[in-house]
């Protein structure tokens, strides 16, 4: 028995039954069609927009190339002229991502119960699964796509992100959003801090923001998150760059009890569903989590504190989310800016005139609110 979903096939005449795992959180496919080397990439990228996934018998090197084969093919398609209205551009794009990760996650490979690959030329991805996936105890297919997201998790976990602020590197973990956007993790840093020596740094994700703080001098920091990987994650870093003893973790939605001089938050910055496990880091449904920090501050607060909301225009631009409804949220929860900071996105996304949001990312700024009680 399996304790994984299931998926089943026929090969060689006979029914088959394994595992599933899918850390997108991909349904099982409901069709399954063995491959080989002998496939084309057309005949791949037929059998994928038909729905059908692909389970790879043949070369694992070849399997990467017809993968990068079904991109390009992806890519192909005639493109309709962008709409006018950025928010229908940005609903467009959307599914467009949705359907090139359907079709990519169409190409599977099997894997052994300890996470090894039964094909030809196939590298030993034990480590990489070992940390996204646990200790294996049972057989089970899985895209080759996520695979590629695994591996590269795996090393961006080894050798960490370097961050300016703190002259150190952060070790981002599988399905934890990396800290690559350093522009408000430099705001933070400059940021004058109000008076007093503890903090709250609110969906701590990889600890980064705590670790900041603790640099600057706060005696105690608590770090709160819900997910268990950015728990896992916070902790790691916290303990390799030595402020464990500084800066307590806690499994909290939101805040923790009690009261801080600051309590900082960075919440996903575009109201929407997420699509995948990291998308959580992004897309906020109904901007819960920002009401939330918000609706909550005002009580997590000593006298003469402070909380520093940091947050993206993007949504603003893109027409999901006014500016006039943040600080409607801002005034209901009774609080008042004391000042805002800002800053430009160094990302590449914001100078590529090819990417379809490219109006909406020029114009962005990242903020860091400063609020306190009205």
């Amino acid at each position: 028995m399996t304790t994984l979903p299931v998926v089943n096939w026929v090969e060689d005449g006979a029914p088959h039954q394994t595992g599933w795992r899918s850390e997108a959180g991909l349904a099982p496919p409901r069709r399954i069609e063995v491959v080989d080397d002998r496939l084309t990439a057309d005949s791949a990228y037929r059998l994928a927009s038909q729905g059908t996934a692909m389970l790879w018998r043949g070369d694992y090197q070849n399997a990467r190339q017809l993968l990068q084969a079904l991109g390009r093919r992806i890519g192909r398609k005639p493109r309709k002229a962008p709409p006018a209205d950025l928010t229908e551009a940005f609903h467009q794009y959307r599914l467009g991502q949705a359907q090139r990760a359907r079709i990519l996650g169409s190409l599977l490979l099997p894997f052994e119960a300890d996470h090894q690959i039964p094909l030809r030329r196939a590298p030993d991805v034990r480590p990489a699964c070992q940390e996204a996936y646990g200790e294996g105890a049972e057989p089970y297919l899985a895209s080759l796509r996520e695979l590629l997201g695994l591996i590269g998790a795996h090393e961006w976990r080894k050798k960490g992100v370097p961050i300016a602020a703190l002259g150190d590197r952060i070790h981002p973990h599988y399905g934890v959003f990396s800290p690559v956007r350093g522009e408000y993790i430099d705001l933070v840093a400059q940021a004058p801090l109000p008076v007093g020596k503890v903090a709250f740094d609110v969906g701590t994700g990889t600890g980064v923001l705590a670790a900041v703080l603790a640099r600057r001098g706060l005696d105690q920091v608590v770090a709160t998150d819900q997910d268990p990987r950015a728990l896992a994650c916070a902790t790691d870093n916290l303990r390799r760059l030595g402020l464990a003893e500084r800066v307590t973790v806690k499994a909290v939605h939101l805040f923790p009890e009690g009261q801080a001089s600051l309590v900082v938050c960075n919440p996903p910055w575009l109201p929407g569903r997420p699509g995948t496990p990291l998308e959580h880091a992004v897309y906020d449904p109904d901007s819960r989590m920002l009401k939330g920090f918000l609706a909550g501050l005002v009580e997590h607060l000593v006298t003469g504190g402070e909380g520093w909301l940091i947050l993206s225009d993007l949504a603003e631009h893109l027409g999901l989310r006014s500016r006039e409804t943040l600080l409607s949220w801002i005034d209901a929860a009774g609080l008042r800016v004391v000042d805002r900071l800002d800053t430009r996105p160094r990302h590449p996304k914001a100078s590529d005139a090819d990417d379809p949001l490219f109006d909406a990312r020029r114009r962005e700024v990242t903020s860091l609110w400063r609020l306190a009680p009205a």
